[in-house]
């Protein structure tokens, strides 16, 4: 059942990646998982690795620690940076038993290991295990996207994303461009503050980022392990009351995104820092929207919007 290429169907078992330099111990193992209904995906050095991981999205990794070239656990460490990869366990195979080592696999990445000479029954038992425990996380990811819920773990000393959802990477794209293992800037150093501030999960302070009508809002959530943090992010976008607004008053889109943030309770200055603006420009716009709208103050100029939006939504 070895598979040479990313195109093959999944139902047929649970896909299993042996990375190991050794012909003998990849022809054991090779054996072993294919007779007990896993599909074997094989990789004798560490760039090739790291090229079929990426290509087939294999549920597990079996990886050799000692391997000419790129050794096994920097093989982990670039997995792990890697936010296609990064969520895949490894197990580690290792003839290095001295707490150094074990240590090491642990800190690059994996989630067990497994002393040469190898068992074959003692693999199995492991990797059922993982696979099953990957399944469920991959399954709760799933379902926390189908509600709506772009959820993420942010580690807040160094900053790594852990895992996130694939609706939250999809936002974090659309909001700060790339696709990186570390958080970004604003929201990791939200983080660090709720958290040293100890504001977590109910009594945490939601966050947001603006770019035009459109919000970000984040929310702080329980930890998840020793440093990690949940997060839920959630999308807000008043484009069709801006466009209302310019519809209904024949305003300019400046003089609607004016007007908008006035409706939202701020100041010609509030304005002015997220338009990019002064506050001598943003009263401007404002008093041509007043003559527009054809009355003299913020309080009444905000209920007129409210009111004609509504009538527009109805």
């Amino acid at each position: 059942m070895t598979v040479q290429t990313s195109a093959f169907d999944r139902a047929a078992g649970d896909v299993v990646l042996i990375v190991d330099d050794q012909p003998d111990n990849l022809s054991m193992l090779h054996d072993a998982l294919d007779e007990s209904g896993y599909t074997v995906l094989v990789a004798t050095h560490g760039e090739g690795a790291l090229q079929r991981a990426a290509q087939a999205q294999p549920d597990i990794v079996l990886l050799d620690a000692m391997m000419p070239g790129m050794d096994g656990f920097e093989v982990a460490r670039r997995l792990k940076a890697d936010p296609a990869t990064a969520a895949i366990p490894i197990v580690f195979m290792t003839g290095l038993t001295e707490t150094e080592h074990v240590l090491a696999a642990f800190a690059a990445g994996g989630v067990d290991y497994v002393t040469k000479p190898i068992r074959p029954r003692e693999v199995l038992a492991r990797l059922a295990a993982h696979v099953n425990n990957a399944r469920q996380a991959h399954q709760a990811r799933n379902a926390l996207d189908a509600f709506g819920h772009a959820t993420l773990v942010v580690r807040a000393g160094d900053g790594r994303l852990v895992w996130q959802t694939a609706l939250a990477r999809q936002m974090l794209q659309q909001w700060f461009g790339g696709d990186s293992p570390w958080t970004p800037p604003p929201l990791l150093d939200w983080v660090r503050q709720q958290v040293a501030a100890g504001a977590v999960g109910s009594a945490s302070q939601a966050g947001s980022l603006v770019q035009g009508a459109r919000r970000l809002h984040f929310t702080l959530h329980e930890s998840t392990g020793e440093d990690e943090w949940l997060i839920v992010l959630r999308e807000a976008n008043d484009a069709a009351m801006l466009e209302g607004m310019m519809l209904a008053f024949k305003l300019t889109a400046r003089e609607a995104e004016v007007l908008y943030w006035v409706v939202k309770g701020k100041t010609n200055r509030d304005v002015g820092d997220i338009l990019g603006a002064s506050a001598a420009t943003v009263k401007k716009h404002l008093e041509r929207v007043y003559e527009k709208l054809g009355v003299e103050t913020r309080t009444a100029a905000a209920a007129l919007a409210i009111q004609r939006v509504r009538q527009l939504g109805r």
